[in-house]
């Protein structure tokens, strides 16, 4: 007898304990579906700064993981279209056509950025070359071909241009930084704006000796290997354009003056177009007016649909979202990559488009 109620109390204490067990990893399988993990992916010129933000914002938000991909512009729309990330990073807000076919997407402005002209010219990489619209679009169509062009020389009096050809390089992917370059180009010379128009691909002219690169990346290394050429980058690569020893041009804007991307410049470009920003934030910030704005800047958007899969996923978008245009336009956070944030009113606008968000 004394044997079977040891055995009956043994045989209760191990019930106990695999319960206790089963319960204990219930809690850490709850505790671990709770975690919501976000994929974003798209702009090469904002995914610095994603990766500059995540550190602080999942050490604020724990259970909130966000996984980066650099893949170009198109592919941050496309894939949010599609439901393939939740976040799509773009420096080129959606079209009309675009949103009248998904409807349920947002443009959502994360902060202000800006695209330099650089240029590997031996001996002339420490002077900031003078280059106009008009100048960029005879390159990039094969009407200007040497660096000693007229064309140029006008716009540099007392500088020595070398008698060599020009090797314009572009971007071969979906990219937000062609689609505002293009557009700089379809502003200011209305030839461009005629036979190639802007977007985030373009159908570029052949050029012989031209080049094709991938992400900002690929345009830095293009033109460190490539003497005598040309390229549009994102200012979020300046540190990486600098260790290159780079030219860094002065381009010409609406006022008719020669600028380089600067804090200054940039705020004064923002200044004169934020105002205008309509509800849906979808506006273009090139070639705005006046006499100390630069004339390449934009929004950098995260492409986002309103109907998310679920309630979970929704609040961690809305949740990185709202903390991303706002925490995260600090400025020691935004000189890293030299932008600048989104002015008061620009945040309203957004934080009314995030509030649409939802499962």
């Amino acid at each position: 007898m004394r044997f079977g109620k040891l055995l009956r109390r043994s045989m209760l204490a191990r019930t106990s304990a695999a319960a206790l067990l089963v319960a204990g990893l219930g809690v850490g399988a709850a505790s671990a579906a709770s975690t919501v993990t976000l994929n974003e992916t798209g702009s090469s010129l904002l995914y610095p700064l994603f990766n500059i933000w995540l550190p602080s914002f999942e050490k604020a938000h724990p259970t909130i993981k966000v996984v980066t991909q650099s893949t170009g512009s198109g592919a941050g729309i496309s894939q949010a279209i599609s439901g393939v990330v939740q976040i799509g990073a773009s420096d080129a807000y959606m079209s009309d056509g675009q949103i009248k076919k998904d409807p349920s997407i947002l443009n959502i402005p994360l902060a202000i950025s800006a695209q330099a002209i650089n240029f590997n010219v031996p001996g002339l990489n420490n002077v900031h070359l003078h280059l106009s619209g008009p100048v960029l679009a005879g390159i990039y169509t094969g009407k200007i071909t040497m660096w000693n062009d007229p064309a140029i020389a006008k716009l540099n009096p007392g500088v020595k241009l070398p008698n060599h050809k020009i090797i314009p390089v572009h971007r071969t992917d979906g990219s937000g930084d062609t689609f505002i370059f293009s557009q700089y180009l379809s502003f200011s010379t209305p030839s461009w704006n005629s036979s190639v128009g802007f977007g985030t691909t373009v159908s570029w002219p052949a050029v012989q000796g031209g080049l094709g690169a991938e992400g900002n990346p690929g345009m830095v290394t293009a033109l460190q290997q490539n003497p005598y050429s040309i390229a549009y980058i994102g200012v979020s690569f300046y540190q990486e354009v600098a260790k290159a020893h780079l030219g860094l041009a002065a381009i010409k804007n609406k006022a008719g003056k020669f600028l380089m991307p600067s804090a200054k410049t940039i705020s004064a470009a923002a200044d004169t177009l934020v105002g205008k920003t309509p509800a849906d934030e979808r506006i273009s910030l090139v070639f705005a007016p006046g006499a100390l704005s630069y004339p390449i800047i934009n929004y950098e958007y995260a492409i986002v649909n309103a109907k998310q899969a679920n309630a979970n996923t929704a609040n961690a978008v809305k949740t990185m979202l709202t903390w991303a245009s706002n925490q995260g336009n600090a400025e020691h956070f935004l000189k890293q990559v030299e932008f600048k944030a989104l002015p008061p009113a620009v945040k309203k606008l957004s934080a009314a488009q995030i509030a649409k968000i939802h499962g």
